[in-house]
């Protein structure tokens, strides 16, 4: 196994400077009041779940976006990146996750895009620079081959000999190694380690907590916008892989003094079975990454959670066990009966509920008053169209009913629900899943984005419904919220399920199961270690 590389005789002083930075966004701080230094001669690893502020911070360092408080440096010297060209001409390069070259186009002629137009194309010197590249950094690239027919592999090869042939003194790696099979990230991270040594400043973004500790010289930890701690060289040099994680973990993981309950619940887990899980398969693409191999029980009066960097499958099993994206294979079993192939609505009409962990732009329609987002998913079905006709009024005191129960405050059923705060959104969106015979409940990160008081009533009906004997799925990014309400945790990563645990009360023990399991080991390889 491949440990961290070692620094470079000295790696000089910090070349790029975020101080103090913060931006916010409409109803949101993404990056709040962060400070970090990028030296030469490292792999600086920024982790972090999806919403933690690093593609933000990227994107202001790429000159995308441009802080609202704080400023940037550079060699210590303060400056303004207003300009994706003020970025570049500052050195920063930045490779995206998705791929920012034209497929139709050469490798050469991408290489060279950006150029001034009256120059004539240098091929020879481009040429002459690859060899370079190639015995330095084995960069080896046909100029002459169309972009769109190489693997996502040499196309990162594209975006990074580009990068150099600018002489860029940084290169931002985002989510690299997120599409590419484990020999290709292997690669990757060797190549960084090359580039590290010739003295670029190499900032790698990444989900996968093992790379960070295989590929990085420093690590920092971002969380909900914030710097949630830092190891440094020679720090990360001293530990074990196994130690590394265990601080990564913590520091992405660890329970916080919020002022929510994190007190495990009693469980009102019974023999029955609701829903089983067997081999479920989905397909993935470019951008979606596919499930794989999923088994899973759920009994009546259980929470079982779903734990995982974001990005791993979750929300791709979710919508499968609610028939938005079909099966390749394995099966769903509702009660005993095989609904694999049975439509979102049929699956509704079966006691499936889901709520997505999208409010404004997949569970509601923001234009549309209260009452009509109540009954979204029963649009033709009585009683609220009888015959085709719609029933407005039996729609409204369905509405007035679930606002009065579920505690929902709106001046009225008629109010546009895009008006409503998080939380009460969310209030309308759980009483539409729970009308009608539900029998299991599939929540995706219900309480991400609400306050503490909607935070702790939300949980506090997630138990509830449990206690009535439905089942429920909980997947989840917050681990304090999984530990206090499910009776079992299932842990995401790569598609797969790594394991499931009983949640025994161990407290930082079970944490740091799981968050070994987050990183990619599977739980047999926890019980015999």
């Amino acid at each position: 196994m491949e440990t961290q590389t070692d620094l470079p005789p000295k790696a000089a002083a910090g070349l790029i400077g975020v101080h103090g930075v913060t931006k916010r966004f409409p109803g949101v701080i993404a990056v709040n009041n962060v400070s970090l230094t990028f030296h030469p001669g490292e792999v600086h690893v920024l982790l972090g779940e999806n919403g933690a502020g690093k593609s933000t911070l990227v994107g202001i360092l790429s000159g995308i976006q441009e802080p609202d408080e704080g400023h940037l440096s550079l060699v210590g010297k303060k400056t303004r990146l207003a300009s994706p060209l003020a970025s570049l001409e500052a050195g920063i390069s930045t490779v995206f996750q998705h791929s920012m070259l034209v497929p139709t186009l050469t490798v050469f002629e991408n290489l060279i895009l950006g150029a001034p137009w009256y120059d004539r194309p240098p091929r020879a010197r481009v040429a002459a620079r690859m060899e370079e590249l190639k015995r330095e950094f084995g960069l080896s690239l046909p100029l002459d081959a169309i972009t769109g027919e190489l693997s996502l592999g040499q196309q990162q090869q594209i975006e990074i000999a580009r990068a150099l042939l600018r002489d860029s003194k940084v290169l931002i790696l985002d989510e690299a190694t997120s599409m590419l099979t484990p020999q290709g990230a292997q690669e990757l991270g060797e190549r960084m380690q090359h580039l590290a040594k010739s003295g670029l400043a190499v900032i790698f973004i990444t989900h996968k907590l093992s790379e960070a500790y295989r590929y990085g010289n420093r690590i920092s930890v971002l969380k909900q916008g914030a710097l949630a701690g830092e190891i440094d060289p020679d720090e990360l040099r001293s530990m074990s892989e196994d130690r590394a994680i265990e601080v990564i973990v913590r520091m992405m993981f660890g329970r916080e003094t919020d002022g929510t309950s994190t007190e495990h619940r009693q469980s009102s887990a019974r023999d029955e079975t609701l829903l089983e899980v067997q081999d479920l398969a989905t397909q993935g693409d470019a951008d979606v990454l596919g499930v794989e191999g999923v088994s899973l029980a759920i009994r009546a009066g259980e929470i079982l959670g779903v734990a995982g960097i974001d990005g791993n499958g979750q929300k791709q099993l979710a919508e499968a066990l609610a028939g938005q994206r079909p099966a390749m294979s394995g099966r769903v079993v509702l009660g005993g009966e095989d609904i694999t192939q049975a439509s979102v609505a049929q699956r509704r009409l079966r006691g499936l509920r889901y709520l997505t962990d999208d409010r404004l732009e997949e569970g509601s329609v923001g234009a549309f008053p209260v009452s009509e987002n109540t009954v979204l998913k029963d649009i033709g079905q009585p009683p609220y169209w009888v015959n085709g006709i719609e029933r407005p009024n039996r729609i409204a005191q369905h509405a007035r009913d679930l606002i009065q129960k579920f505690s929902v405050k709106t001046p009225n059923e008629t109010t546009p629900i895009g008006r409503l705060s998080g939380g009460n959104i969310q209030k309308v969106l759980l009483g539409r899943e729970l009308s009608g015979e539900a029998r299991v409940v599939v929540f995706n990160k219900p309480t991400y984005g609400l306050d503490l008081q909607n935070i702790d009533t939300s949980r506090q009906r997630i138990a509830e419904i449990a206690e009535r004997g439905l089942g429920v799925v909980l997947i989840s990014t917050d681990l304090d919220e999984l530990m206090a309400l499910s009776d079992r945790i299932a842990v995401m990563e790569g598609g797969r399920v790594r394991g499931i645990v009983q949640n025994d009360g161990s407290g930082e023990a079970l944490r740091l199961r799981i968050g070994r399991m987050m990183a990619g080991e599977d739980e047999q390889e926890l019980a015999t270690a």
